[in-house]
């Protein structure tokens, strides 16, 4: 059994506002609850799922999330000092589950499906892949952002599984890579031109992706294909937390 983070200090200022008046997205009403507390109810029901940190609005989660298994610590900074927070939680632990609070359609199967995906989790991070076709079974009504691969079309997931012994000497890179999320140029500079011409072509595969993310954060990387869309479907915008409140019925 692992431990796992969640990742709740999100604020709301972008689109989902006008959604909720609160100060953090995790903490978005759907029915009688928030919206990270259907991550955790899912996270306390895995059966590989041993203990949970919550990084978030402490005095406010901490009245909601009452099991002993979940510990509650307060926001720090951006998301890379977020989990830093949370592992620190964690000492000892050879590898961490991952989740960002915005899943709240994930269940307790898909995250023990993930984490039999990892095998014998020999590599530092593993990250999930998801099918269009598995997204669109499941989930025939929602838009979500694909990517174009060799071996099909695919959204990437919003869990993985870390090797807390790594995570320093990846957050230069992926601080990098967050802050020129939108400039294709700076992009560019970090990821290779070669490596966007080939996804451009059609002619990038997802041993590609795996080598090219194990390179820039200097790790064992792992891509693994999971047919759970329910750890892909994030809500970021006012459509998506009304498809899942039908799916939630509330």
């Amino acid at each position: 059994m692992i431990s796992a983070v969640v990742l709740g200090g999100s604020l709301n200022r972008g689109p989902l506002r006008e959604s909720g008046q609160v100060e953090y997205e995790a903490l978005l009403p759907m029915g009688s609850k928030v919206m990270v507390e259907y991550v955790v109810d899912a996270l306390l029901h895995a059966k590989k799922v041993k203990q949970i940190v919550v990084v978030g609005p402490r005095t406010e989660l901490q009245a909601r999330l009452q099991d002993p298994r979940v510990i509650v610590a307060d926001v720090v900074g951006d998301v890379m000092e977020n989990l830093e927070a949370g592992l620190k939680l964690l000492p000892g632990s050879e590898r961490v589950l991952v989740v960002t609070s915005d899943v709240p359609l994930l269940t307790a199967s898909a995250v023990d499906s993930f984490i039999d995906l990892c095998g014998d989790m020999t590599k530092d991070i593993y990250y999930p892949v998801i099918p269009k076709s598995a997204v669109e079974k499941r989930f025939a009504n929602t838009k979500r952002t694909y990517v174009k691969l060799r071996e099909g079309i695919f959204t990437g997931g919003n869990v993985f599984l870390l090797n807390p012994a790594v995570f320093n000497k990846c957050v230069p890179v992926g601080r990098k890579i967050f802050d020129l999320r939108k400039s294709p140029l700076g992009l560019c500079h970090v990821i290779g031109i070669l490596f966007l011409l080939k996804y451009m072509l059609g002619l990038l595969a997802l041993e590609d992706v795996r080598e090219k993310a194990s390179n820039l954060f200097n790790v064992r990387g792992e891509v693994v294909v999971s047919q759970s869309p329910e750890i892909g479907l994030d809500v970021d915008k006012p459509g998506d937390l009304m498809l899942v409140k039908s799916f939630l019925g509330v």
